[in-house]
């Protein structure tokens, strides 16, 4: 299992600032000093939810380009995979939560903030079209910072073809959820993480569209304590339910188990 993107198996909450084992944060990467979670890669979320060796994952021939020929965009890219052991920001497969079969779809915030590009698109939209093709269940897990600005146009058109992925699964009567992490902001949450038949969001999350500190400026006004919190999107009806990282798993299992 990946714990990039440190690779000694001492690592430092970014919360109280405690410096810990990583035996100190199993099985749930959950601080013991002061109860914050850890932002987890794609891989670690996939080992939290579903059932060992179950996940395999969707190939999609499809590597990122730079067709907008932004400016140093293919050496931070080549970084980035170096820095990760992950090739972008998206993975999804077939797998089984306490024996359910379902697509999972997760994004990984340590690959450039978890953005989405074409690629990311593609393997979400493929992870749709087998869910389609299966008659399975849909599930993405987001944590994003939004679009990925060095590709354009062609991050920005990744929104609305996912969404219209997503109403072929409405369509096809199949259960599309959505799981909220830390972070999903920008464009991410503005369409299809928000948009789907269940959203349930993880507790201690942040989620929004543009930053605090440009809202602030903007509105020059002093914003609420839970402002782009999961709490505070539950309370205003944004989201179905805020979950502890413990029992995600047995809440998405039930949610699968009714629906079935």
């Amino acid at each position: 299992m990946s714990h990039y993107p440190e690779t000694n198996q001492w690592q430092k909450c970014r919360k109280c600032g405690a410096h810990l084992h990583e035996s100190q944060w199993a099985p749930y990467f959950i601080c013991p000093n002061c109860q914050s979670y850890k932002r987890l890669t794609a891989m670690e979320r996939i080992t939290i939810l579903a059932d060992e060796h179950s996940f395999e994952v969707i190939n999609v021939v499809n590597q990122t380009q730079n067709k907008a020929e932004f400016p140093g965009y293919t050496e931070k890219l080549e970084r980035a995979k170096s820095a990760t052991t992950s090739d972008e920001a998206v993975v999804a497969g077939i797998a089984t939560i306490n024996k359910q079969t379902l697509v999972l779809a997760v994004m990984d915030s340590f690959f450039m903030m978890g953005s989405l590009n074409t690629t990311a698109g593609a393997r979400i939209k493929a992870g749709m079209k087998v869910a389609l093709e299966q008659k399975l269940p849909f599930v993405i897990v987001t944590a994003s910072g939004g679009a990925r600005m060095q590709e354009g146009i062609y991050s920005l058109l990744q929104m609305n073809s996912i969404l219209y992925m997503k109403q072929k699964l409405d369509d096809a009567g199949l259960l599309v959820m959505s799981l909220l992490t830390d972070p999903t902001m920008g464009g991410v949450s503005a369409s299809f993480a928000l948009n789907n038949d269940i959203v349930l969001a993880e507790k201690q999350a942040k989620i929004g569209f543009a930053g605090e500190r440009v809202i602030k400026k903007t509105t020059n006004e002093r914003l609420p304590v839970d402002f782009q919190t999961a709490e505070g999107l539950y309370r205003n009806g944004f989201v179905d339910q805020v979950i502890d990282r413990k029992n995600l798993k047995q809440v998405i299992s039930q949610l699968l188990t009714l629906h079935a």
